[in-house]
């Protein structure tokens, strides 16, 4: 029986921790059908639109793949000129026009919160798949399910997060997730010109959360049970010499990994030069395996929702 109480997708910190055994309970059923290789329709027809305004790989491709796994259609949009953005409509006004021609809106946009206006005034379930600085819950989620998978469990964690913590949305959105297991401590690894950002320090100050801040790659080595790691983005720098300046301060290689090959070791990707090819081959390397985990996360989300 579906007990998802959600109708929309649209931040991390919507969800409980029974939420999330919802959602990994059902990623897993969809696994088992990825495995059995058969055409699948769930429920009756189905159509998504898949409305990326923004550029992106395994995002769109991940969620288009799911829809399709399920045995349903996607239509799609791919750049903001190519539809009535470039008309100057309102987000208000595309969402209602867009919601008459689908059952289900994936979107990404650059504008913060622009999801969230979609939602208030879409018919049809809302899923947010990236909205500037603001969060990425899917990719969160399928992070989680990929630290559960590598390491059996979510409670009792170490977890350093390393690099541009300042805008990547895809570790604010993890640890508003995280949270809501039992004994979690957490290292923020950065420059101080890309620190965790006080809406995220606050958040942890709130609810008693342990964690530390330093600048020394090498001290998390010693006891975290996860590194998370993301590239500097490049495209948020304004001055090009500040970039220049940090783009090549944290870059993990076998040095610096030294002893500790039993880390899980994570990238939300794309990377750039943050991690060295020769990591790729260590069997704790799980960012591969975490992208994978996109299609089955996507499709249990959007069973989930569709069911009601």
């Amino acid at each position: 029986m579906n007990t998802f109480p959600h109708k929309h997708i649209l931040n991390t910190k919507q969800f409980t921790r029974q939420d999330l055994e919802i959602i990994f309970d059902k990623a897993k059923e969809m696994e088992q059908i990825l495995n059995w290789e058969k055409d699948w329709k769930l429920l009756n027809w189905k159509i998504m639109a898949s409305m990326f305004y923004e550029p992106s790989t395994r995002t769109r491709l991940s969620f288009e793949s799911a829809m399709r796994r399920l045995g349903w259609e996607v239509i799609t949009v791919s750049d903001s000129s190519t539809c009535s953005f470039s008309k100057w409509e309102t987000i208000e006004d595309n969402a209602k026009i867009i919601s008459a021609y689908c059952d289900i809106i994936v979107m990404r946009h650059s504008e913060a919160y622009s999801v969230d206006r979609t939602a208030e005034v879409s018919d049809k379930p809302v899923i947010n798949a990236w909205d500037w600085a603001h969060q990425h819950p899917t990719q969160a989620l399928l992070d989680l399910y990929t630290i559960l998978k590598e390491n059996w469990r979510l409670d009792n964690l170490k977890v350093s997060l390393v690099w541009d913590l300042k805008y990547g949305r895809t570790t604010h959105s993890l640890v508003f997730l995280l949270w809501l297991f039992d004994d979690i401590e957490f290292v923020f690894i950065s420059p101080d010109e890309l620190k965790m950002p006080e809406k995220v320090i606050s958040f942890l100050k709130e609810k008693n959360i342990k964690y530390s801040e330093i600048t020394d790659y090498n001290k998390w080595v010693e006891k975290s049970d996860v590194l998370y790691v993301t590239r500097i983005q490049r495209e948020r720098f304004t001055d090009m010499s500040e970039y220049n300046e940090v783009k090549d301060k944290y870059i993990l290689d076998l040095d610096i990994l030294g002893n500790n090959k039993d880390i899980t070791i994570m990238h939300p990707l794309p990377r750039v030069n943050e991690i060295k090819t020769e990591i790729d081959s260590l069997p704790n390397t799980a960012f591969f395996r975490q992208a994978k985990n996109g299609v089955p996360i996507r499709m249990a989300l959007l069973y989930l929702l569709l069911k009601k």
